[in-house]
């Protein structure tokens, strides 16, 4: 008894389709789009009673400062904040998508949201595009198990540790913390401590610059303290000011005159009967 083979579509796993079709496009000469390099300070820390996230305010575009005041500290529910890395768009849009879910679970359940849940639901996400989400993440809350701080990789890998950083400005601010942090921190000391670090990456990384924020979460509170500090204030303004013309200055005049025109007329003659 024969069976006909039917074309089924793979029940699951990867489809590397787009892979095959970039290799053959390199193949033909076409040069794949490059990367731009990225800059950006965000650290957390655990102490005494929650969860210390800060984050520096620089974004950039390439060599270009493309705004000297962003925020970089997302929301993701009432108790959980997230710091982002790498491409503005997607941290943007990864973490909104995030707290859309997990506003809808809080819905479901009526309970507040968990930070595992919301590891989960970002790590699954950026594991699935093997890292073309060019998202890197510093998730920190405090939720009914206690505070919490990960750290999530544009790959979908993830970290648990009591003080982190990532970003272009990751190894200045953790030499801050390696020499400085303790268990036990108290809310002045932590601030402090994470300011520090976000200057260190600032002062020493070209990617990173202008303010710090900070963001303070406790049980049943958070306190985002918006540019709370500003190292690099503009020290120097013309006391007489700067005047632009209110034209462009004409520096040269080209008159090219146009050709003459020349009608053309087609002249039909009649065929011979």
């Amino acid at each position: 008894m024969s069976q006909s083979s039917v074309d089924v579509p793979p029940k699951g796993g990867f489809s590397f389709d787009l892979c095959k079709r970039n290799d053959m496009l390199i193949q033909k000469g076409l040069k794949a789009p490059s990367f731009l390099k990225t800059g950006t300070t965000i650290v957390g820390l655990i102490f005494k009673d929650g969860v210390i996230l800060g984050a520096d305010t620089r974004a950039t575009e390439g060599p270009i400062v493309a705004d000297k005041n962003c925020e970089k500290i997302h929301y993701m529910a009432p108790n959980i904040y997230c710091c982002g890395a790498g491409t503005a768009a997607d941290t943007e849009a990864v973490t909104d998508m995030v707290s859309s879910q997990l506003r809808l679970h809080r819905y479901q359940t009526g309970r507040d949201s968990r930070v595992i849940t919301a590891l989960t639901l970002l790590k699954k996400h950026l594991f699935s595009y093997q890292g073309h989400v060019s998202a890197a993440l510093v998730l920190g809350g405090v939720d009914i198990t206690g505070p919490h701080l990960h750290t999530i990789y544009p790959h979908g890998s993830t970290d648990t540790l009591p003080f982190a950083t990532m970003g272009s400005g990751s190894l200045a601010a953790m030499s801050v913390f390696e020499a400085k942090y303790k268990e036990g921190l108290t809310r002045d000391e932590g601030i402090k401590l994470v300011a520090e670090a976000i200057c260190s990456g600032i002062f020493n990384d070209l990617g990173s610059g202008s303010n710090v924020d900070i963001c303070v979460i406790t049980k049943g509170n958070k306190e985002y303290l918006r540019n709370y500090m500003e190292p690099n204030p503009r020290t120097y303004v013309s006391s007489k000011g700067y005047s632009f013309t209110k034209k462009t200055e004409v520096l040269r005049t080209k008159i090219t005159p146009l050709m003459e025109r020349v009608e053309i007329t087609e002249v039909v003659e009649a065929m011979e009967e």
